[in-house]
């Protein structure tokens, strides 16, 4: 019979799992994609990952201060795509 616990820890291994294999075909697509626009998508898509197992990383050791980076780590995600994506289209990004 499986525990509650014992059933966390194979539901925090799948996450990791299922992030990391997530993060491994977001850099193939960074490497092979035909587009900067499929290159960019696959970046912020990494950065989506990269929050994932943080925060599932924050789960398993049950320490909050990974929750707190999860947040920076969205808003850099966020503004770095964002910045990106008008150097990609205008050739700057402030005007």
């Amino acid at each position: 019979m499986i525990t509650a616990s014992g059933l966390m820890d194979i539901a925090i291994v799948f996450a990791f799992v299922a992030l990391a294999l997530g993060q491994i075909l977001c850099m193939v697509r960074v490497v092979l994609g035909p587009t900067t626009g499929d290159r960019i998508l696959a970046l912020d898509t990494m950065v989506i990952n990269a929050l994932g197992l943080v925060v599932v990383l924050g789960i398993h050791q049950g320490v909050q201060i990974y929750f707190e980076v999860s947040l920076l780590i969205a808003m850099l995600g966020f503004v770095s795509t964002v910045a990106l994506a008008r150097f990609i289209l205008r050739g700057d990004i402030i005007e």
